[in-house]
């Protein structure tokens, strides 16, 4: 059972998530939300610390504890998977996001867990196996400031990865480059991908796992990314938190009638 605090927290969290408590608006007095029976007084100040430790509010004395101006991070298209990021530089494809976004990663912002299991049917054909045949999972819970944004969890045939860092269960990304640098040093370079988004209602898990409020919805990713020869090197499904992003895709747009007469 959750202490009174965290109860409390996670009710005044779910209210700020969905738009009850609005961005700039004053919360109650601590003494406010003793007196109606929230709890006692160090009861309700660990409760507004561990909001502003979640980066919900802000406190400053004589000005109370105020909801945060909290812009959804930015979830780039193309441009997060720039080889010039990953396999040129050191940067994984969501602290992409984050640096568009004008915010900060820290280790510890991702943990992560690595089994080997049968793949389930979905898995299997975006990599092009049998149902069952054994691959690698690789797990992850993405923060921001102690808050989840996402999961994602990626699924690789054991010839790839065995005895790279991507079934290294270490919190945090994959080295320098994240994933698709160890893939590329292993002789598999990311050459095209496919994305396919669609928008649910979570699951109770999914509710506890991202600390969604009552109601919110998911956007659920599917990733496919392949070699040039059009091998799939990893099938991906991600859960984001719906209002914690916004979708940003800049891309040059097709002509195909003009591309086909020349």
């Amino acid at each position: 059972m959750a202490p009174k605090w965290r109860e409390l927290a996670d009710r005044l969290a779910a209210r700020i998530r969905s738009g009850e408590y609005a961005a700039g608006q004053q919360l109650p007095y601590i003494r406010d939300l003793v007196e109606a029976g929230e709890g006692s007084k160090s009861t309700v100040h660990a409760a507004y610390k561990a909001l502003e430790a979640e980066g919900l509010v802000t406190s400053a004395r004589g000005h109370g504890t105020v909801v945060r101006e909290q812009p959804p991070l930015k979830r780039l298209g193309t441009a997060r998977y720039d080889k010039a990021k990953w396999r040129d530089g050191d940067e994984v494809a969501f602290i992409a996001d984050r640096v568009a976004s004008g915010r900060t990663y820290t280790r510890g912002d991702q943990t992560q867990t690595v089994s080997r299991t049968a793949a389930p049917a979905i898995v299997a054909s975006a990599l092009g196996l049998a149902a069952g045949t054994d691959v690698y999972a690789r797990a992850r819970l993405v923060k921001e400031g102690g808050r989840p944004t996402h999961t994602l969890t990626s699924y690789y045939r054991p010839e790839h990865v065995e005895g790279t860092q991507l079934v290294d269960p270490a919190p945090g990304p994959a080295g320098r480059g994240g994933g698709f640098r160890v893939l590329y040093d292993a002789g598999y370079e990311i050459d095209h991908m496919r994305e396919e988004l669609r928008a649910r209602a979570a699951t109770p898990e999914e509710v506890a796992q991202l600390r969604l409020a009552p109601g919110e919805w998911v956007v659920e990713l599917h990733r496919t990314a392949y070699t040039e020869d059009g091998t799939a090197v990893e099938f991906a499904v991600g859960v984001h938190a719906a209002t914690r992003f916004a979708w940003t895709y800049d891309f040059k747009v097709p002509d195909t009638a003009r591309e086909g007469s020349t």
